[in-house]
């Protein structure tokens, strides 16, 4: 297989793709889409409006009312997925380079996480296809009843850039195997990848009309998806403040039920008894991991006072030899953050950090003239109300705050809007125990971080969100539960 670099990676989808085939936006308007380790043009992409989303979810509403994909058995959508696996496998080299030129993750974790990563949620979910069954019920009177799970209809994504191959997997894959058809779009930032998955889908045997990309802007692409009066379900991932419109446009136009994973900032408890190098460990890969660009990122590290000063002091040492560089190069763990808004954003938050008083340990600056690296960050001494502890950075910058007592930490960890996900360090079972029921989040982590896998439901408490992604619960996300009822004479059973 022949490794593809940057230099001949070729872009050959960038038109939106409905009922099937590739066209032009109606209004002939493209967008650019850029490399953030250049800060130059990748492609022009084609831009999607309201008219391109009329023309959508018509086209999804044809083939869910009148086309093939809902009326097939659930075994027989289960295979086409199943094929649409065995062709991201097969371009998974040229998958990868794509998302990391568009994205600016290193192309170690594009081939070695994302995107087998994302065949694997693809394939587990898939498998639900043949196996999703209603009940029989017993009811007084002479009656039989028994349940049974329908396609909702017609789904809509709005999936972020951070996981765009991932994203769309998580988001599609379910949906399509329920029955469903759908209209996605993918973040203006990051479309290229799911373009080409597109192609796939089509080369796997998805009919025309089941699976529609409509790249664009949230103001007008994704307001027109939300608002749609035809679209009968919404699941969106990204900021909490978008998923507020999300569900308000939602609920103003025909009460469509929506699923939303949202912000977080999530707490990473380091307890005095826990190994310290162990404790580092954990923590680094917790805010670092994809130049800290995940909603789960533990960016609130409480320390326990015993272990605070070698706990920072390693920290630091561990963030400055972190290898930042053009993420196609080998052995870089941190590329560029993914565009210049994000960029300047994050730099805007480590000047309050500084400016209110935390103390800055190790990086801050930006590297380099071209593209958005920014060198990975710590800062000690943060306090519960500083910005850096309240709000979502979404990048490198590790925020570590001391504490005494379980019971203080238990309090400020759950003093927030937020309750995605948290993390606990200690080798004390009746601490982890404790710790675990008494924070409010959706995934708990004890010893370790960032563990993923289609089994494990994924949602968030709070403002982080509403319904839960991956394992069954995805699939029955995307299905209605029908009662039938009849009645039955002169039954001796009853």
């Amino acid at each position: 297989m022949t490794t593809i670099s940057p230099s001949n990676v070729e872009v050959k989808y960038k038109q939106l793709f409905i009922d099937g085939e590739f066209v032009d936006a109606i209004s002939k308007k493209t967008f650019q889409t850029i490399d953030p380790r250049t800060g130059h043009v990748i492609a022009d992409v084609a831009e999607a409006d309201k008219e391109d989303v009329d023309v959508a979810v018509k086209a999804a509403r044809k083939a869910f009312d009148h086309g093939p994909w809902p009326r097939m058995t659930g075994y027989a959508r289960s295979r086409v997925l199943h094929k649409l696996a065995d062709l991201m496998e097969e371009r998974l080299e040229e998958l990868a380079a794509i998302e990391t030129l568009d994205n600016g993750k290193p192309l170690s974790m594009s081939k070695g996480m994302d995107l087998p990563g994302s065949v694997t949620i693809l394939r587990s979910l898939a498998g639900w296809g043949d196996k999703i069954s209603g009940d029989t019920c017993k009811v007084n009177g002479p009656y039989q009843a028994y349940t049974l799970y329908e396609p909702i209809g017609v789904a809509a994504a709005i999936i972020p850039w951070n996981f765009p191959i991932a994203s769309l997997i998580i988001k599609a894959a379910p949906a399509l195997v329920a029955g469903c058809t759908m209209v996605l779009k993918p973040a203006e930032q990051t479309p290229l990848t799911a373009l080409f998955i597109a192609a796939l889908a089509k080369e796997a045997g998805i009919p025309p009309g089941v699976l529609n990309i409509l790249p664009g802007f949230g103001p007008t692409t994704g307001a027109a998806i939300a608002s749609h009066m035809d679209v009968d379900k919404i699941s969106f991932t990204g900021s909490t403040e978008v998923g507020r419109l999300i569900m308000e446009a939602s609920a103003k136009s025909n009460l469509k039920p929506v699923t939303l994973e949202l912000g977080g900032k999530s707490p990473l408890i380091i307890c005095e008894d826990a190994d310290v190098d162990i404790a580092v460990e954990i923590a680094s890969l917790g805010l670092f991991f994809n130049m800290g660009q995940c909603c789960v990122a533990s960016s609130r590290i409480f320390v326990q006072e015993g272990m605070y000063n070698e706990f920072l002091r390693k920290a630091s040492e561990k963030a400055r030899n972190r290898v930042v560089g053009d993420p196609f190069q080998a052995g870089v763990q941190q590329g560029p953050q993914v565009d210049e808004t994000q960029f300047k954003k994050i730099l805007g938050y480590i000047e309050s950090g500084k400016t209110e008083g935390a103390k800055l340990l190790t990086g801050g600056k930006r590297i380099g003239e071209a593209g958005y690296f920014i060198e990975p960050t710590v800062f000690g001494d943060v306090k519960d109300d500083m910005k850096i502890a309240k709000e979502e950075i979404f990048g490198p910058v590790m925020s570590v705050l001391r504490f005494k007592s379980l019971d203080e930490v238990v309090k400020r960890a759950n003093d927030t809007m937020y309750g995605l996900a948290a993390g606990i360090v200690t080798n004390d079972l009746n601490v982890a125990n404790r710790l675990s029921r008494s924070i409010r989040a959706g995934t708990i982590w004890i010893n370790c971080y960032h563990v993923s896998d289609p089994a494990l439901p994924f949602g968030g408490y709070k403002m982080s969100g509403i319904g839960r992604e991956q394992s069954l619960q995805a699939v029955l996300n995307y299905m209605q539960l029908k009662t039938v009822v009849t009645p039955v004479h002169d039954s001796p059973w009853l």
